[in-house]
């Protein structure tokens, strides 16, 4: 596991006085956990890694802790605070040269400058590299769930809210990041994938219509079910119960995994989405009926304007 340094982590555990060590990996880099168990092993440590899946440092697995002294996290940068879990954020590499892409697709001089956690390393860099070609990049402080500088979530967008900015360039793979930035800030976005070289502009009006219309199918449901994630870093319970008040026909249902079969064993017309907001955004198309997000559901109870869409944050 080339970008982790497996010194520095047998040094720290050492610190803990660990001997017993959980490993959870995201999907995308599962195959690679054997190979840094058995330097783990070798180093004199008892592993177990586990297999379930694995969306963010919102969904620890705290089972695997439960047999353990300490999780490893790989992949992602915190978002609660836990005594017996180090997170160590995967980092990715990317020719700098990439972003001539995006370039001429700017239209301001002074932007915004955004990323996920594995590019965070090289935003200072690309911000130079941009100021080489006479655009000033700002890039906003880490904090909370977001500590790296300019890093973004699927859940949070704080680094994008930038006092004096127009325009915003997200570096990275995908387009949810992005189409989210641009509902949360109403700015314009360039989306750069550093791999592939393609750079465009974003457009959300496509996803707005998708979601308008799940609301007004929501309209016509005979119940709601307030979906509650029992994952620690997802739980939002005080939103979930002020959410199921607004409508005598609303009631909350908690769940580890949201999953189509479990939904529809449900029965429910429809659900709101307090977990993880990506569920309602990127597996609508899996699930029998509308699953929307708590500001939508606002709109389902005229407690929102239409003319007042919010993209669901964690914050």
């Amino acid at each position: 596991m080339s970008s982790i340094n497996t010194a520095d982590l047998i040094g720290e555990l050492h610190r803990r006085g660990a001997h017993r060590v959980a490993l959870q990996l995201p999907e995308g880099l599962k195959r690679q956990g054997a190979g840094l168990a058995g330097d783990l092993k070798a180093a004199g440590f008892s592993v177990i890694l586990s297999g379930d899946p694995c969306y963010g440092a919102c969904d620890l697995a705290l089972s695997a802790l439960a047999e353990a002294d300490v999780l490893v996290h790989i992949g992602h940068t915190p978002v609660e605070d836990h005594p017996q879990v180090i997170c160590l954020p995967f980092e990715q590499d990317f020719d700098l040269s990439s972003l001539d892409q995006a370039i001429p697709l700017l239209q301001e001089r002074r932007i915004g400058l955004i990323t996920t956690v594995q590019h965070a390393h090289l935003l200072a860099a690309a911000a130079q590299y941009l100021a080489d070609h006479g655009i000033e990049a700002v890039i906003r402080d880490g904090a909370g769930r977001t500590p790296a500088a300019g890093q973004v979530l699927g859940c949070t967008y704080r680094a994008a809210r930038i006092d004096g900015v127009n325009e915003i360039l997200f570096i990275g793979t995908g387009l949810f990041h992005p189409i989210g930035v641009q509902l949360a800030t109403g700015k314009r976005v360039i989306a750069l994938d550093p791999f592939t070289r393609n750079a465009g502009v974003v457009d959300s009006s496509r996803l707005l219509r998708r979601r308008f219309g799940l609301i007004e199918q929501a309209k016509e449901a005979e119940s709601y079910g307030i979906l509650l994630s029992t994952k620690s870093g997802q739980r939002r319970a005080a939103l979930a119960e002020r959410l199921a008040s607004l409508d005598d026909r609303a009631m909350i249902v908690t769940l580890q995994e949201v999953s189509p079969d479990a939904l529809l064993n449900l029965g429910f017309g429809c659900y709101v989405n307090t977990a993880c907001p990506r569920i309602a955004y990127d597996d609508q198309v899996r699930f029998p009926v509308p699953v929307i997000t708590p500001e939508e559901f606002e709109i389902v109870c005229g407690q929102r304007n239409w003319d007042d869409y919010a993209v669901d944050e964690i914050r």
